[in-house]
């Protein structure tokens, strides 16, 4: 009997990216939500279940995972039936680990959290233009990634996809995506919005981050 512990917070794109992959595996949790804003993740109970204190923390029978991408690629590797969502070819996977670490190197790094960090938690309201043009070059990037492509990392969905969207979906509360210079872009977000589990472990979790995002009414410095 599969018992699985996911704790997070539905805004973290991380988390909404390791639900999907719960989903889409059909792995029945448990979720504990971690208030960041409050702290929570900073608790001596926490902190030993995760010493980074981050989220998305996975627990699985007593052992604790934490990293979204070495999170959905555990799961994927443990429980899934194929290998569809994360490819045991060499070449495949590597395009599929390039992209997550795009994810974690540049759009969480550069785009999310350099953003909603200070202005969450230290109140920031005037943010560097260069942050707006880190965001563009990472829609630039991704519409290239997707020429010929209907998934971010080839032609079939992957976790890749799932780590990406999470992200990219949240870009939105920070910089609007132009559905027609962004072509690609727009396309493969409304591609993975059709699947049955992406309202629930995604969509939501954005719209509550853009809510979150927009209430501080922050703005780029010209």
């Amino acid at each position: 009997m599969v018992k699985l512990t996911l704790y997070g917070l539905d805004p973290s794109p991380p988390v909404r990216a390791v639900k999907l992959t719960l989903a889409a595996l059909n792995l029945p949790y448990e979720y504990v939500n971690v208030d960041i804003v409050a702290r929570k993740h900073l608790s001596s109970d926490f902190v030993e279940k995760n010493p980074q204190h981050t989220v998305p923390t996975l627990e699985d029978d007593g052992h604790f995972i934490w990293d979204s991408h070495a999170i959905i690629a555990y799961l994927v590797s443990k429980y899934a039936d194929s290998d569809a969502l994360y490819p045991k070819d060499l070449l495949q996977r590597a395009v599929v680990d390039q992209r997550l670490h795009f994810e974690s190197g540049v759009v969480f790094a550069n785009g999310i959290r350099s953003i909603s960090k200070p202005v969450i938690f230290f109140g920031q309201t005037k943010v560097p233009k260069e942050r707006y043009d880190a965001i563009i070059e990472i829609y630039d990037f991704v519409e290239t990634f997707l020429k010929g492509k209907d998934y971010i990392a080839g032609d079939q969905l992957t976790i890749a996809d799932f780590s990406l969207v999470s992200s990219v979906s949240s870009l939105v509360a920070f910089v609007d995506l132009d559905p027609i210079k962004y072509a690609r872009v727009s396309a493969w977000v409304k591609r993975l919005e059709q699947l049955p589990y992406y309202e629930e472990a995604n969509g939501k979790g954005a719209r509550q981050l853009m809510a979150m995002i927009k209430k501080t009414n922050f703005t780029f410095e010209s």
